[in-house]
């Protein structure tokens, strides 16, 4: 899997969609809400799957920037200010194949925690 890499990443005009085309023909757009709540960062991760946090309040969250990191990762910079995350190619793959599941599986938490899509104001 480690001879798959992206050819080309965009990021949408209204900065909402990651557009991603990998070597192998795949080609995923990915919400920026998708990839903030599903960052790789220990901040949601954790270091264990007990201490992983489910982000909720998202749906408005943007992409500020993109970085390359080395010749196998690229680390966003969502319009929150998270940055904590690199994005492998290997990861952006799994999130393009199991797309579907993923976003699912993290409605199905907000829904089980009582917690929503849309941002909290004080």
């Amino acid at each position: 899997m480690s001879d798959i890499w992206p050819e080309e990443l965009r990021v949408s005009q209204d900065r909402k969609t990651l557009s991603v085309t990998f070597n192998n023909g795949h080609n995923y757009s990915f919400p920026a809400e998708m990839l903030r709540v599903l960052s790789p960062s220990a901040e949601v991760q954790g270091h264990s799957p007990e201490q992983r946090v489910t982000v909720p309040g998202k749906i408005n969250v943007g992409i500020m920037k993109i970085d390359p990191v080395g010749n196998y990762a690229v680390r966003i910079t969502f319009d929150d200010m998270h940055d904590t995350g690199l994005f492998t190619w290997i990861y952006l793959h799994q999130l393009g194949e199991e797309y579907e599941t993923r976003w699912q599986d993290y409605l199905d938490e907000l829904k089980e925690k009582n917690l929503s899509r849309e941002p909290k104001f004080h």
